[in-house]
């Protein structure tokens, strides 16, 4: 890799769940670092790095911070920063950062953007109408012209991946409106809203990295979004993930590169919007081909967790080409291996649950595995939950059978009250491996 790197490069990566602690996982193995900094951490990464107390929605306080501790780069890993304009503060200050600017960060930030966006480039997507959350009567008049369902209803801004609700016929249509712009069970991310087609199809999601002039991807992978098994009940952060999706061949690859992935990133750099970080494509394979569900402005989770590992790059070396534009330099090299995450959750997520159980048995897991922290604390040096989403336990094998297998005997060792979890992760890839 030829690339300009100033080492040792201290790093500020912001966010404290288990997408973060897989990044911090990886920049830890790479030569070129310094000091990792982590703003706020959690417990599993305490080895990983030096923990900072840093208001990240301070955008001086973040620049002060990286110019007192000699900063090189800057990865923020959760999007709502990225939205905020943390990334423009930053490179005004000729810091360099791994995430878009406030104008890119819009892909994720508003869904009606994102949908003009698609248009404008000829992206394929679902037809959909936007909203605002005064409108509600025009949104009405607008389901009962279209008289179709299912169909989709999204909250405009960002929600934490629970902002989807879908209708399956008027009554459920009616009252998502109800929920979404008079009750504002999603805040303000509710204002607005998108009605959206519903695609049929299999879902997967795609990531690459962007520089603004070139890209690379990085690998796929098919997330668990719902509560339960057999993806029924509620909507959550997302429960598991595997990689690589065997639904994904390499034509399809090629395919959503050149129709989907290439126009809307060149696209964004001719609208002077130039895509700097890694782009989360969540994507529907429908009968007509490809098309976007969703564009998210920072790696998925649990998605992380499974990609990550699978990189055997330098990983800090690609994320800083990345924030400096010298992407075209590196050569990416990935492991064969399949891989699984499966999420630990607290009883009641994604509604209500109870927080402080202590958490055993992490000591007793194989060699090989990898555990990602999201939601836990130290209360006097016991590791207790302290989220819906408590862990990630992240295992490989030659086979997608083999690292399930490992990840639920795994599993079975942890233990804290409440503990919950999916049986099923994974069985979509499973079936397409056993046609």
């Amino acid at each position: 890799m030829a690339i300009k790197i100033k080492a040792p490069l201290n790093v500020l990566l912001i966010g404290g769940g288990g997408r973060e602690h897989a990044l911090a996982w990886g920049i830890s193995h790479s030569e070129h670092l310094g000091t990792l900094y982590i703003a706020p951490g959690n417990p599993g990464m305490a080895s990983l790095g030096e923990s900072l107390v840093l208001d990240v929605d301070n955008h001086q306080a973040v620049i002060d911070c990286c110019k007192d501790l000699g900063i090189g780069l800057v990865v923020v890993g959760p999007e709502q920063p990225l939205v905020d304009g943390l990334a423009d503060a930053l490179n005004a200050q000729k810091i360099a950062v791994f995430g878009p600017s406030k104008n890119a960060a819009q892909l994720e930030g508003s869904k009606s953007f994102a949908k003009e966006m698609m248009a404008k480039f000829e992206v394929p997507t679902a037809a959909y109408a936007s909203f605002s959350s005064d409108s509600i009567e025009d949104a009405e008049s607008y389901l009962q012209a279209q008289n179709t369902y299912p169909i989709v209803i999204k909250a405009d801004g960002l929600a934490a991946g629970k902002g989807v609700i879908i209708a399956h016929n008027e009554a459920e249509a009616f009252n998502a409106l109800q929920t979404i712009a008079s009750d504002k069970k999603f805040g303000e991310a509710g204002n607005s809203f998108v009605m959206e087609a519903f695609m049929e199809g299999e879902e997967v999601s795609v990531f690459v990295l962007s520089d603004g002039k070139s890209l690379l991807t990085i690998g796929n992978a098919q997330d668990h979004k719902r509560i339960g098994d057999g993806d029924t009940g509620l909507n959550t952060g997302g429960m598991g993930a595997y990689s690589p999706a065997p639904v994904l061949t390499v034509a399809l690859e090629e395919q959503i590169e050149d129709e989907i992935i290439a126009p809307m990133l060149f696209g964004m750099a001719e609208e002077g919007m130039p895509y700097i970080g890694v782009l989360y494509v969540g994507l529907m394979l429908t009968t007509d081909g490809p098309k976007v569900v969703e564009f998210n402005c920072r790696f998925g989770d649990p998605e992380c967790q499974v990609l990550i590992p699978s990189i055997q790059s330098d990983v800090l070396t690609l994320l800083y080409a990345t924030a400096t534009a010298q992407l075209s330099e590196v050569e990416l090299l990935l492991d064969e291996a399949h891989r699984c995450a499966i999420v630990l959750a607290s009883d009641g997520y994604p509604e209500a649950y109870e927080k402080g159980k202590a958490i055993d048995g992490l000591s007793n897991l194989r060699d090989d595995s990898l555990v990602f922290h999201s939601g836990t604390k130290l209360v006097d040096d016991v590791l207790v939950t302290n989220g819906g989403r408590v862990l990630s336990i992240v295992q490989s094998g030659e086979s997608l059978q083999k690292a399930l297998d490992k990840a639920y005997s795994d599993i079975e060792n942890i233990h804290f009250e409440g503990k919950y979890y999916r049986k099923d992760i994974g069985s979509k890839g499973l079936a397409h491996y056993n046609k």
